[in-house]
């Protein structure tokens, strides 16, 4: 290897480091900010994502636990703890499947809608406060990049 091919390398190496580090920093900001910015709901942003989730038109009607794990990318387990507590908190509730009698499905109760209503206004604020300075451009770009990353993470 040349030395301006191992430099290259070294490089590549040390941004690839700096790269997911970052993503880490982010993940653990989002967390900590997300909660922050929904403190006054008493939403963490584990439960703002299941709510979200939820709240889609494609679940009007509920999702099965595997397809809200997978949707998700969670484990059954984490996901297990977090549904408890939104069912005891009254905003969501399991329901018989209408194609199934067998199985359960998860949604949205009346007040977990009403609820997800109220956070519309902060959530939005928190993205425009997050993502300040990126173009509309920039965002859709950053979402093709991240989704990229997430498929290839996801073969590993």
């Amino acid at each position: 290897m040349t030395d301006a091919a191992a430099a290259k390398n070294l490089a590549t190496i040390e941004i690839s480091n700096r790269l997911f580090f970052r993503f880490f920093q982010a993940a653990n900001t989002l967390h900590t900010k997300g909660t922050q910015a929904l403190d006054e709901f008493g939403v963490t942003t584990q439960q703002w994502s299941v709510l979200g989730a939820l709240s889609r038109p494609k679940a009007k009607d509920g999702m099965g636990i595997n397809e809200l794990s997978r949707f998700l990318l969670v484990s059954r387990q984490n996901l297990s703890g977090l549904l408890t507590r939104l069912e005891r908190d009254g905003l969501i509730e399991r329901v018989t499947s209408e194609e199934d009698r067998r199985s359960r499905k998860v949604r949205l109760s009346p007040k977990g809608e009403e609820l997800w209503i109220k956070l519309a206004e902060p959530i939005h604020a928190f993205y425009d406060q997050a993502l300040k300075g990126f173009s509309f451009d920039d965002r859709l770009q950053f979402i093709h990049y991240v989704s990229l990353l997430q498929r290839n993470m996801a073969k590993l």
